[in-house]
């Protein structure tokens, strides 16, 4: 009797069990994380509008200001309004035969996205709401679309810059986000993924994906454009570096959003990122200083502020794989580097990038990427590169820097080609930029019949 009592016991424990197993409620957000999340993407909109905004229109002759202002306001609009039409499932789902290159459709106009969908972050059970993530990533491509506008500032026609937008969002930022971020996550690490995330390339907040990208374009716009109007012979300093240094000091405090909140959850990652952000850009923007007072025998304000976004461009890759000390040294190089890349380079290549976006983001951005397959090393005091089908962190391999080489190939020739046809194609079509006279009267007046400043 005890035995049979014993055995019907036994039996319906087992049974209950296997009822909890199965009703097993699935995660919920963190309030934390959700939290932290809202405020990184209000950060980046702030990096964009109006600290870029703001960065860009000082930098260029007060005839042109309220021009620079209206492209990065627009820009900013017009991104929003693509991402969540095709923009987010391009990007961030699964593409089937050509998964490796690009997304799928199934989440046009945001279909199946709504507040109670979860998406996995980088830790293993841990969940953020799917419609966070996909506004946090609405505000990377729209600062990275805008960012291109400073390569042919003060000539573009603002028609042109609109239709190049829309089909470089398309056919450049696109790709370049689904193959380097898009992955099953930690619960299908196996799965299909992009393909430099299937190369082992790190970008921990778009080194490749939003500043090399972005200085291709602006590159190649402001060779295919051509020079403004007495460039080299005619005096063009920048009409406000008070403007240029609020937008930059905005750019910094709004870049703690887009480094630490691409951890996607607020922990001590986004902590180290946060530091990172903030060594690597004072080292840059010293090693700038000093480097220019060297040079020129003083210290500029525009070179310190500019060496401040150069570091901010290095460290995005490797913001939560490197350690405070490699973030340093990272942007003591990129500062030194990046002055030459905007003097020396330029002036040896000959094109005018009214901005210097190349000189500060494509080779900030290049420094930064490689550098990241180097800091990562925990000997160098990095967080090495975490191995999802082990639960442990891997050993160490040279190779990374290969993998992060592939990254940065890839995003030269990938953008560069698909900027060239796109350029081409708008130049011997609509057109790409305004009329010498009006070039002269500046584009506040012949784009957008306004002022910045009143006469």
């Amino acid at each position: 009797m005890n035995l049979r009592l014993g055995l019907m016991l036994t039996g319906l424990l087992l049974s209950l069990s296997g009822v909890a197993f199965a009703d097993e409620p699935a995660p919920v957000p963190d309030k934390g994380d959700t939290t932290w999340m809202l405020v990184s993407t209000l950060l980046v909109i702030l990096m964009t509008i109006p600290g870029l905004a703001l960065f860009y229109g000082g930098l260029v002759r007060a005839k042109n200001m309220l021009s620079v202002l209206a492209q990065v306001f627009t820009i900013f609009c017009v991104i929003a309004i693509l991402w969540v039409v095709y923009g987010y499932s391009l990007a961030f789902t699964d593409g089937g035969s050509l998964n490796s290159i690009i997304g799928g459709f199934s989440k046009m106009f945001l279909a199946g996205v709504d507040s109670s969908v979860t998406v996995e972050t980088f830790s293993k059970g841990v969940v953020i709401h799917e419609m966070v993530f996909m506004v946090f990533q609405l505000t990377f491509a729209a600062i990275t679309t805008a960012l291109i506008v400073g390569g042919f500032a003060e000539r573009i026609k603002f028609s042109a810059l609109l239709i190049f937008c829309v089909l470089w969002f398309t056919f450049s930022y696109l790709p370049m986000a689904h193959m380097v971020w898009f992955w099953g996550g930690p619960s299908a690490y196996d799965a299909p993924a992009g393909f430099l995330f299937a190369k082992g390339a790190l970008d921990f907040a778009g080194g490749t994906v939003v500043h090399i990208n972005a200085a291709m374009a602006a590159l190649v716009g402001s060779i295919v454009v051509g020079k403004r109007v007495g460039y080299g012979r005619d005096p063009m300093p920048p009409h406000s570096l008070v403007m240029t240094m609020i937008g930059a000091s905005l750019l910094w405090v709004g870049w703690f959003g887009f480094n630490a909140g691409s951890n996607l959850e607020a922990t001590g990652t986004a902590v180290l990122a946060m530091v990172n952000t903030i060594v690597a850009t004072a080292a840059a923007a010293l090693s700038w200083m000093f480097a220019e007072w060297l040079l020129r025998g003083k210290p500029s304000l525009l070179g310190v502020v500019s060496g401040a976004v150069a570091g901010l461009v290095a460290v995005t890759p490797a913001a939560g794989f490197a350690g405070p000390m490699g973030a340093i040294v990272l942007g003591l190089i990129t500062g030194a580097a990046c002055l030459w890349g905007v003097t020396g380079l330029k002036h040896m290549l000959g094109y005018d990038d009214s901005l210097d976006v190349f000189g500060v983001h494509g080779i900030g951005g290049i420094i930064g990427a490689i550098g990241t397959g180097i800091l990562v090393n925990p000997a160098l005091g990095g967080s090495g590169v975490f191995d999802y089908a082990t639960g442990a962190v891997a050993e160490y391999s040279s190779a990374q820097i290969i993998n992060q080489l592939w990254g940065v190939g890839t995003v030269v020739v990938w953008s560069g080609l698909v900027s060239l046809v796109l350029f081409l194609l708008l130049k011997h079509t609509i057109g790409l930029r305004v009329s010498h006279d009006e070039e002269r009267e500046g584009l506040d007046t012949v784009s957008h019949g306004e002022r910045a400043y009143s006469m």
